[in-house]
């Protein structure tokens, strides 16, 4: 019986061995596209922080899209192109090429640019500041960019104030900023600074007639923009027009040249002081009577009843209510809006050239006195505000400097 059981152990143990081979067998498959791929590797969406740096990055500029302005036509406003000497346009241009921060409007005017009696050229001592006016888009920009160009431009006060004190400070009374006795390229100069939308509000509306009345007189373009030509052409129209309604039937062309030129003078405070030459108008008609008449004579002729030929030096013009109507109504906004106030019956006119209110204030005799008279309102207030701002616009020495080189012109017209 031992035996037979250690036998049968013996056997069973084979057996097993078999079946745990079997069992553990590895199975090798012979296609490879059964493997699956491997999983690729785990990453941790971790939200990210935002980093804190010192010095912040700027917001992104917004721009915006204002209407584009037609391009006007080339014979358009010609009359406002007046010739100056090759050497003389070469000096401008070049002295405006000169500043780095964006000018849209750029022009020379002044006794520097063309003749006017009370100056000899010949004199190095007698020759008078080159002027000129900068429209700009935005006038803080400006500013800024000019002070980091030419910081001696500005006064102490207003480097360390800044663009913003500037821009705000320009915005007061007629809408300008000058910089005098200041060297560029080796030319001393004064220029003005001023944007274009307050540069053409006052070539429509006649405004303040600070920088409309410096438009009356001769100029030289230098960079051109075709929205002031436009409303430059309006004021130089509205100038004959309220010219003519203070004016005779008959009279000399020098006549409408000094009453147009005389506009932005009759009301500043300076030409009662002793700061401008009395004669100053005269002078500058004098010496610049082609200029006057290129810019003048095409619009005037085309005007309803006006008689010009371009040979003749007379003027005569139809003096009816109905023709003195006609320029009445089409007269600047603010200019017209203080003669309606004078009288109460038309203080609401219409726009009907036939309406009775504009017929009877044209047949009124004192209508020359009051539009004299309410042109030099107009310009007075701006005037004299731009005259105190000049003080801290300039600095006490360079207005110092200023005042007394106008004294000494008033001490020689009067004499």
């Amino acid at each position: 019986m031992l035996s037979i059981t250690r036998s049968s152990r013996a056997v069973s143990r084979p057996v097993l061995l078999v079946v745990r081979t079997l069992a553990t067998e590895s199975v090798h498959s012979s296609a490879p596209d059964d493997i699956p791929p491997p999983l690729p590797p785990k990453t941790l969406n971790k939200p990210s922080r935002p980093r804190i740096s010192p010095y912040p990055r700027p917001r992104p500029a917004v721009f915006y899209k204002h209407p584009a302005i037609p391009t006007l036509p080339s014979t358009f406003g010609r009359n406002q192109l007046l010739p100056v000497a090759d050497s003389t346009r070469a000096l401008l241009e070049s002295i405006v090429s000169q500043f780095d921060a964006p000018i849209r409007y750029a022009f020379a005017y002044g006794s520097g640019v063309f003749d006017q009696d009370g100056y000899d050229p010949l004199k190095e001592d007698d020759k008078p500041m080159l002027d000129f006016m900068f429209a700009v888009t935005h006038s803080a920009h400006f500013h800024s960019i000019n002070m980091q160009q030419h910081p001696h431009h500005y006064p102490l006060h207003a480097r360390l104030l800044g663009s913003s004190y500037v821009s705000r400070l320009e915005e007061i009374g007629p809408g300008v900023w000058f910089n005098p006795y200041v060297l560029v390229g080796g030319v001393r100069i004064k220029y003005g600074i001023t944007t274009v939308d307050n540069l053409c509000s006052d070539l429509l509306n006649w405004k303040s007639l600070y920088l409309a009345g410096r438009m009356h007189k001769p100029l030289r373009i230098i960079k051109d923009d075709a929205r002031v030509r436009l409303t430059q052409q309006v004021n130089l129209t509205s100038a004959v027009r309220a010219a003519l309604l203070t004016l005779p039937h008959e009279f000399p062309e020098t006549a409408l040249f000094e009453r147009i030129a005389g506009i932005s003078y009759n009301g500043d405070p300076r030409m009662w002081l002793p700061a401008e030459n009395r004669g100053k108008v005269v002078n500058i008609v004098r010496k610049q009577g082609p200029q006057f008449k290129e810019l003048y004579h095409r619009l005037a002729v085309g005007l309803p009843g006006v008689q010009w030929p371009a040979t003749e030096t007379m003027v005569r013009q139809d003096t009816s209510p109905t023709a003195r109507a006609a320029h009445l109504r089409k007269l600047p906004w603010n200019l017209l809006k203080g003669v309606s106030e004078r009288y109460p019956r038309t203080s609401e006119l219409s726009t009907n050239v036939d309406d009775a209110s504009w017929l009877e204030l044209a047949r009124d005799e004192r209508l020359p006195q009051t539009l004299t008279e309410e042109m030099r309102k107009i310009v007075q207030y701006p005037a004299a505000v731009q005259s105190v701002k000049g003080i801290a616009s300039a600095g006490l020495g360079k207005s110092v400097k200023y005042s007394v080189a106008k004294v000494s012109k008033w001490w020689t017209g009067s004499r």
